[in-house]
């Protein structure tokens, strides 16, 4: 992904409202961030508990979305698996993110969602070697865990912005 400014990720969002917008914080990391080592942009709000948000590149453009976490969670006693990164995990640290569609379909109150990661963590988790297990005949690369969560993402994203 290449490098974005603050102006341009704020300027990205195609779904928030003016009231999202500005309430919305980005996170300080984003100032560190290795641009070459993410396909997206993703952050919990740390004062609205249940909005996060994601911005990744479409096309040549940069394209942001406000996300709704659902109330509750999980059991931390079953496991989960997100819908982008295809990480298991226990069912508490798994949330359905809920976004607006743009346009019409939007203000009528439609949305998309999907199960992610609930510290929306997903561009770490497909860069992590995971622990190797007896049985496992066949182990995805990082390349391929990334490629994956690339187009399971931009799948999610275009889902939001199709005119339903």
């Amino acid at each position: 992904m290449r490098p974005l400014g603050e102006g341009e990720i704020r300027e990205s969002f195609v779904n928030a409202t003016p009231l999202e917008l500005e309430q919305l914080e980005l996170p300080i990391e984003h100032l560190l961030l290795e641009w070459d080592h993410v396909d997206a942009l993703a952050w919990r709000d740390r004062r609205f508990r249940n909005r996060g948000y994601l911005v990744t590149i479409v096309g040549d453009d940069p394209v942001g979305l406000v996300l709704r976490a659902a109330d509750g969670g999980g059991s931390r006693f079953r496991a989960s698996i997100c819908n982008l990164c295809h990480t298991q995990q226990p069912g508490d640290q798994v949330t359905m993110f809920t976004a607006r569609r743009i346009g019409e379909a939007g203000r009528r109150g439609d949305t998309v969602g999907t199960y992610v990661c609930a510290d929306l963590s997903c561009q770490e988790n497909v860069r992590l070697h995971p622990p190797l297990a007896p049985a496992e005949v066949r182990r995805l690369t990082e390349e391929m865990r990334v490629a994956g969560l690339r187009r399971r993402t931009l799948a999610f994203v275009e889902g939001v912005l199709e005119a339903a």
